[in-house]
């Protein structure tokens, strides 16, 4: 009898069909009443955190891959001077704000880079150098888009020396930028000096370093109108057989040097490290070069919607974009070692 009872209240159970499943509770279930978990945040980038929000709001803005590489490298070196900054503050090493105002000054020239400053959008153009011999980005400047005008239609230059005499221009380009954010952050901080009332014991310290500014910003002068020059001569003539150097930025380097106060034994060596400098720049290029046709192969399997493909696509690309930020620190830091080093040499001829 109990069993014939237990088996009537079964009955309506059962008809009410099987329990809805774990995962698909009805309004009252745990699932439905407890908040979604979180989505995963993919791993941070930087140690920093106001550097991540520049690096996130560049990958909103649509940048090419080459230029998101670049970025990352440029934010690396940043990141590292920075925490190097603060231990030498703490040890008091920084009393005129000489390093810090220069961090100041390098994060300004980032943003105008990369366009993240918000002044000029035609700055985060998706920037293939692979198309067409590169215009699409232009040249901000209508005396190099004369002389660019002048190089392709001279048939002076074969198309190696287009290549070569685009990437000098586009060199130039990025010095004149980057002279006129600090022309216009030393503006800023003269403005704001004028208008502080210090103690006598800090005016002078704050006077040299304004001056020493000054001396910064007449060197990069005279480097870019001296490179202006190098580029009309070029254009006018053709490339010849005298350049040691190809890279535009290893050129800079050299000339520099040469005017600096080097023994000829350290100029020498100092030629040597140049040539190990480019082979490394050169490797760089490829890289970035690998990616750009990389996310151009990406991008059409991901039209295809092949699944095989796509994954297989993806692990490289991932690989080459990984090995292109590695090699773009590692061209950065060479950079800043050596352009340092010639500054050292210059300043104690000086």
């Amino acid at each position: 009898m109990a069993s014939r009872g237990f088996q009537l209240l079964l009955l309506p159970l059962l008809l009410l069909g099987p329990a809805p499943a774990a995962g698909h509770g009805g309004k009252y279930s745990r699932e439905k009443n407890e908040p979604a978990p979180p989505a995963k945040r993919e791993p941070e980038a930087f140690r920093m955190e106001k550097l991540n929000q520049l690096w996130e709001k560049a990958q909103r803005l649509h940048l090419s891959p080459v230029k998101l590489a670049e970025l990352h490298a440029d934010l690396k070196i940043q990141e590292r001077d920075e925490l190097s900054w603060k231990k030498l503050k703490i040890e008091g090493l920084d009393e005129d704000g000489e390093k810090e105002a220069r961090l100041i000054r390098n994060l300004h020239v980032i943003l105008a880079k990369y366009g993240l400053d918000g002044r000029k959008a035609a700055q985060v153009v998706n920037t293939n150098y692979l198309q067409d011999g590169t215009e699409e980005e232009g040249l901000e400047d209508p005396r190099l888009e004369k002389l660019w005008h002048k190089a392709k239609t001279s048939g002076k230059f074969s198309s190696e020396e287009l290549e070569k005499l685009w990437r000098e221009l586009k060199h130039h380009t990025e010095k004149v930028r980057e002279y006129n954010v600090l022309l216009e952050t030393l503006s800023r901080t003269e403005e704001i000096h004028e208008n502080v009332i210090s103690p006598s014991d800090l005016s002078h310290i704050k006077e040299e370093v304004l001056q020493s500014r000054h001396m910064e910003l007449k060197e990069k002068l005279r480097s870019i109108n001296q490179g202006f020059e190098h580029l009309r001569k070029v254009s006018h003539q053709g490339y010849g057989t005298e350049n040691e150097f190809e890279e535009p930025r290893v050129i800079d380097l050299w000339d520099m040097a040469k005017s600096a106060n080097f023994t000829q034994k350290e100029l020498e060596s100092f030629r040597e490290e140049l040539k190990h400098f480019e082979a490394k720049i050169e490797k760089h290029s490829h890289y970035q070069k690998q990616l750009e046709l990389s996310h151009q192969k990406l991008r059409h399997v991901e039209s295809l919607g092949d699944r095989e493909h796509l994954s297989r696509s993806r692990e490289k690309y991932a690989l080459l974009e990984e090995k292109a930020k590695e090699l773009g620190y590692k061209v950065k830091k060479h950079l800043q070692d050596l352009a340092g080093r010639v500054s050292r040499g210059r300043h104690n001829e000086l």
